[in-house]
């Protein structure tokens, strides 16, 4: 039996969620928080399941969490056995820790410095081009197009953006080994931006998980929850869940 202290904020955070009532960035938040409690990761298993079986009995929608905690699980219980005969877990849009997969795809997207401030106009062009072109199927097209701004590029972070948008397109085209290199590159450009060197390590740990470099996708995913900013939380949960394996 699985034991873990009540806690009635994430229980609402859970029956927030079944309802679709939460934010992209509050489910981000919650799974944070999941993969790191295995008994509120089978609480929502179950109060997903029950709410499932409600619906196709065409009961009532009522707050699923409003019960006891013994009352609830003995519900939950009681209607997945008579009903279902089975465990039946609802189609979730994030994937639970034992499952925890590398990203399926990385959303292609313009770069700011560390302060805010965009980048320079003509750099911004050119990404936004090359990502019109990739978009269109076009890949090579619009990797000679960001190679060749790479080759003129005058600075660090400039040649740090191109390559992570170059790694970019390539990871989305499963063509991870390729994508690695460019993430490297954006690494080894050594800007001073947390906000790039971040996403950089972020990608890079995901396509080595991808490839299967688990001690490598870990020492990525180090380097950037250290760096404190928009992708540390998942990339401790990414942390804590690779270190099973």
């Amino acid at each position: 039996m699985i034991e873990s202290t009540i806690r009635e904020d994430i229980e609402q955070k859970i029956d927030d969620y079944i309802q679709e009532e939460l934010s992209a960035t509050e489910i981000d938040e919650l799974w944070a928080e999941l993969i790191e409690d295995d008994y509120y990761l089978d609480y929502l298993k179950s109060a997903a399941a029950l709410k499932k079986i409600v619906n196709e009995n065409g009961q009532k929608k009522t707050g699923i969490l409003q019960f006891s905690s013994s009352q609830k699980w003995i519900s939950a219980a009681a209607a997945i056995l008579l009903v279902a005969g089975s465990f039946v877990v609802f189609n979730l849009s994030v994937q639970p820790s034992e499952s925890l997969q590398p990203l399926a795809s990385i959303e292609l997207d313009y770069y700011r410095s560390a302060d805010g401030a965009a980048t320079e106009f003509e750099e911004q062009n050119n990404i936004r081009m090359a990502i019109t072109v990739a978009n269109q199927g076009n890949i090579e097209e619009a990797l000679e197009m960001l190679d060749n701004q790479i080759d003129i590029a005058s600075t660090g972070i400039e040649r740090a953006e191109l390559s992570i948008t170059a790694g970019s397109i390539l990871y989305n085209s499963g063509r991870y080994p390729e994508a690695m290199d460019r993430f490297e590159n954006a690494i080894a450009a050594e800007v001073e931006d947390a906000v790039v060197e971040e996403k950089a390590y972020w990608y890079l740990g995901n396509t080595y998980f991808q490839l299967n470099r688990i001690e490598e996708a870990k020492e990525a995913f180090t380097n950037a929850y250290d760096l404190n900013g928009a992708y540390s939380r998942v990339a401790q949960s990414y942390l804590k869940a690779l270190s099973t394996i």
